[in-house]
């Protein structure tokens, strides 16, 4: 086929390396958001999709609006368009340009986790499995009909980032899988249940703040969805001095297995062989393995504990 890939993410950048690989396929222009100021100079910077769409010598769009592509768009004829974490709304004037249409890969097993954050919210929710999924483009988000889907393991040290390394991976196999579909005059998609829909809103940099009235496992799990991003701060310190410590990794200890007091409230630092645990809504407590103060490098939270008592 003649493909067009509308992309912008990290993770949709393994995808653009297969169906550039692939000898059936040929991807005849990306689409990608434009060049925005990244990383703390603020500097312009394409996009990752961009960025390999460039390095693999392909042709590369970036407009504001999609619909101000339309023309150049459909004068390519492609057989398909393939969408994954584009970052913008694609009007049904574009999806129905290409022969087959429009097609898109999202991180969930829909129609559970429709919307922004799918990854995050699989974590956060403390599922053993989540997937992949291909589906035709709809006018209502992540609602459109199912062509292939493929399931993913969640294992119980992944992070939003370890994680989303590994469905790029496997988005990058299922979407063949997904162009094959769509190609055979046979092949009918699978509509989706509408009564199992829900929702993954997109994270926002408040919830970064912890609830440690909440139990240790739902606490240890959002530390895991929210990394890298929005991340997880625990309030360190008193007055004027406190300040927010990023919270990276962690383990759930059981307070009085461990000879610790059991009957502090929730968010109450205590110390074990030098580590720092938070006790947690359900009495258990959060053993904290690897922090990061402020303009400083991660590092071992028992490193941190000794510089805290070690400073003047």
């Amino acid at each position: 086929m003649r493909l067009i890939y509308m992309a912008t993410a990290e993770i949709a950048s393994p995808v653009l390396q297969a169906l550039h690989d692939h000898p059936d396929h040929e991807v005849v222009l990306v689409v990608s958001q434009p060049d925005r100021p990244q990383g703390r100079k603020r500097k312009l910077l394409p996009s990752p999709v961009k960025a390999l769409a460039l390095e693999l010598g392909l042709a590369v769009i970036t407009p504001e609006k999609i619909g101000e592509a339309k023309d150049q768009l459909a004068a390519l004829e492609a057989d398909a368009s393939v969408v994954f974490a584009y970052g913008q709304y694609i009007p049904s004037s574009i999806t129905s340009l290409p022969r087959f249409g429009s097609v898109n890969l999202h991180p969930s097993m829909l129609p559970i986790y429709r919307g922004a954050a799918p990854i995050q919210w699989a974590i956060a929710d403390g599922l053993e499995e989540t997937g992949i999924s291909v589906i035709r483009l709809a006018m209502k988000m992540d609602a459109g009909d199912i062509i292939c889907q493929r399931a993913v393991t969640i294992d119980p040290v992944d992070t939003n980032a370890s994680l989303s390394k590994r469905m790029s991976v496997e988005a990058a196999s299922i979407i063949i899988e997904g162009l094959d579909n769509i190609a055979d005059p046979d092949f009918e998609p699978r509509p989706q249940d509408d009564s199992a829909t829900t929702e993954a809103r997109k994270l926002e940099k408040s919830d970064r703040e912890l609830n440690w009235q909440l139990p240790a496992s739902e606490l240890r799990n959002w530390i895991r969805a929210c990394k890298p991003w929005p991340g997880s701060v625990l309030l360190w310190g008193e007055g004027e001095d406190a300040f927010d410590l990023k919270i990276h990794q962690t383990e759930i200890v059981d307070l009085t297995v461990d000879g610790m007091e059991s009957g502090e409230a929730p968010g109450t630092v205590l110390f074990k062989d030098g580590s720092p645990v938070v006790v947690c809504g359900d009495g258990l407590g959060l053993r904290l393995v690897e922090v990061q103060p402020p303009g400083k490098k991660p590092m071992d939270a028992e490193d941190f504990v000794r510089g805290q008592r070690n400073d003047p």
